[in-house]
């Protein structure tokens, strides 16, 4: 499992992702499966970044196997809550999340995660993000001027923001949640697998070796 200061290359990790309802349950009928265990960790995130609210900076997690890490550190298990640890000997596929602190995105997000790199113990990487989304008309309308862009998307009548939160793990699945601020309810969290494939590629792009 990785340590406070090993997760990622740059950003410190800190404790991992308390287990609150995690929302829709996509368990497959013949039981766990690695992208069950994706969606409730990428549901988890999203349910523990909305509650410090709105217009928060870009959040990155780290993913790892919770039993491949109690494998490794026996102790782990009496520093982990109860249900997380009876959660991973039902689930093998079980994920911990890792909040990178140092994490810090200074002009374009591709750029900062560019410069994530993750060492073996990591399984996977999960990335909460707020975005503004226009219908598709009014995308139309968007200036090429990247500062005119942001005034006409923040000033837009029709403007919807939303807050994504996705998953991927090294083995290419992938899990994505959405939630608008104007339905700021649990209830209402969207989930699927590649509703956001740009943040998806990208995300996939800081485990490749």
């Amino acid at each position: 499992m990785p340590q406070p200061d090993d997760a990622a290359s740059g950003p410190d990790a800190t404790t991992p992702v308390p287990g609150p309802d995690a929302g829709p349950d996509p368990v497959a009928p013949g039981g766990p499966t690695p992208q069950h265990a994706l969606a409730l960790a990428v549901h988890e995130i999203e349910s523990h970044a909305a509650d410090a609210g709105w217009d928060v900076p870009p959040r990155l997690f780290a993913l790892v196997g919770t039993a491949g890490a109690l494998g490794a550190d026996p102790t782990l298990a009496d520093r982990l809550p109860p249900d997380v640890v009876a959660a991973a000997e039902a689930d093998p596929h079980h994920l911990l999340s890792i909040e990178q602190e140092g994490f810090a995105v200074d002009g374009d997000l591709e750029d900062g995660l560019a410069r994530v790199a993750w060492p073996a113990t990591v399984d996977g990487a999960a990335l909460v993000v707020e975005r503004i989304v226009l219908p598709p008309a009014a995308e139309e309308g968007v200036p090429d001027d990247p500062d005119a862009a942001l005034d006409y998307l923040t000033n837009h009548p029709d403007r919807q923001d939303v807050r994504l939160a996705v998953g991927v793990l090294r083995d290419g699945t992938t899990w994505c949640a959405v939630r608008s601020r104007a339905h700021d309810s649990a209830t209402d969290v969207a989930g699927g697998p590649d509703l956001v494939p740009g943040l998806v590629e990208a995300l996939r792009a800081t485990l490749e070796d």
